[in-house]
């Protein structure tokens, strides 16, 4: 039996990925949706850029 498997941390997604993949998809969402708010080319890549990327190494960071 490996050491992973022994203590349980045999994921084979860690939790980051996971957050961060929910971030990008709802980032993408909104991005695509703030085309119909907004035709501002910059704050469409801030909405994509902050949530998508920023946010979820944030929340990772927080974690520990």
């Amino acid at each position: 039996m490996d050491d992973d498997e022994s203590n349980g941390t045999g994921q084979l997604v860690s939790t980051e990925t996971k957050i961060a993949a929910v971030f990008v998809a709802l980032g993408v969402v909104l991005w695509y949706g703030s085309a119909a708010v907004t035709e501002s080319q910059p704050v469409r890549f801030a909405i994509l850029l902050g949530v998508g990327v920023i946010a979820p190494t944030v929340i990772n960071e927080l974690r520990g």
